[in-house]
């Protein structure tokens, strides 16, 4: 395959470094820590003014129905820039499964997302493995009854809805667009500035028009949990690029014994080992979305390798980046601290390093043929 990107993916890219570099400048970032707001108002409103929140919904909508791919792009260069706004919850944990899925009705949400004047979310995780649901959905009159707890949901309470995957009468999985105010949320640690939550559904009331598509097929599941690992690892690509941009040009101008440190060989060969681990990541994010685009049978297989990458030998490289700055790389003044946080809180998001390893694996061997059986 192909790994470059179409004109239109180079165009939006670009406008997404543009928009980002001037609204999540780290002046404007230290300015928004300081005033400990859930997200950065102002950067919202900027992507939303330049179309980048609408680039990924339905044409009908309001957005500019592109897809996966480009998700990846926009998601890549917020993750550069560490930018501070809701842009991984609303659109791939929410507004592409709303867009593909969702009733007339339902997309009504869309076009207000667009022009950035609410936040959504969904609830990817619950405790135990990645990708496990054990929330339930009972049928009650014309609606349903909701129970179950989910974890870990950024912008739980700013969200203007929640996408909730539930088990309907024990059978398929339904995804319900659920009210904030109708659950019981709970903040729980945060690595960044990004407010996450325990969302508890205690017998939570919805009428059937909250099931996404009015189905529970799992189709619209399978979308939110492949746009949930997507996104999270485009978000990280991202990440350790920023990471390691920042750490190119420490090295190039930092002395020690009268030398910049990137004349010596041991800091050349560590930062050669960060570059193999973001370029790895790198060609599975771009093959992770690509196939997604494509609707290939091999996709999940492929997310789970961007996944593990992202947790694990990304993670390493952050801790590297940190150490070849010395002390000003754990100093809260200095840039990377973001990166680093940013990485940590994504890779916790996906799991952890074993989960997609035991994804990848019953992937592998659900999808091996049957050994042939000896004569007798």
């Amino acid at each position: 395959m192909d790994f470059n990107l179409d004109e239109t993916q180079r165009e939006l890219q670009g406008l997404a470094a543009g928009v980002l570099a001037r609204e999540a400048a780290p002046e404007r970032l230290e300015a928004f820590e300081r005033d400990g707001a859930p997200y950065d108002a102002a950067t919202w409103r900027g992507l939303a003014g330049a179309g980048l929140l609408g680039a990924v919904l339905p044409e009908d909508a309001g957005g500019a129905g592109l897809g996966p791919v480009e998700l990846a792009v926009v998601l890549r260069e917020a993750g550069a820039r560490v930018a501070p706004v809701p842009l991984y919850a609303s659109l791939a944990l929410a507004g592409v499964p709303l867009g593909r899925h969702g009733t007339p009705a339902q997309r009504a949400l869309l076009a207000p997302l667009a022009a950035g004047e609410i936040v959504l979310t969904g609830a990817y995780r619950e405790v135990g493995p990645t990708g496990r649901v054990a929330a339930t959905a009972r049928r009650n009159g014309a609606g349903f009854v909701l129970d179950g707890v989910k974890t870990f949901v950024p912008y739980a309470r700013e969200a203007a809805r929640i996408l909730v995957p539930a088990r309907v009468d024990g059978a398929g999985v339904g995804v319900f667009l659920v009210e904030p105010a109708a659950a019981t949320i709970t903040p729980q640690p945060s690595a960044t500035s990004e407010p996450l939550s325990r969302v508890a559904l205690d017998g939570v009331r919805v009428g059937s028009d909250a099931l996404l598509g009015g189905s529970a097929d799992g189709e619209a599941w399978d979308t939110l949990r492949r746009t949930a690992v997507a996104g999270a690892v485009a978000v990280a690509s991202g990440v350790i690029d920023g990471a390691l941009e920042l750490t190119k040009e420490y090295v190039k101008t930092r002395e020690q014994f009268g030398r910049a440190l990137a004349q010596f060989q041991a800091v050349t060969m560590q930062i050669g080992d960060v570059y193999i681990a973001k370029r790895a990541l790198d060609v599975a994010v771009w093959a992770g979305a690509w196939r997604l685009a494509e609707g290939a049978p091999d996709t999940d297989e492929v997310l789970a390798v961007a996944a593990y990458n992202a947790c694990d030998p990304v993670v390493k490289a952050l801790y590297t980046c940190q150490h070849l700055h010395g002390g000003i790389g754990l100093d809260v003044t200095y840039p990377l601290h973001r990166h680093f946080a940013w990485g940590k809180q994504y890779a916790h998001l996906l799991g952890g390093a074993d989960d997609p390893l035991d994804s990848l694996g019953d992937l592998l061997a659900a999808s091996a043929p049957a050994p042939r059986k000896g004569r007798a």
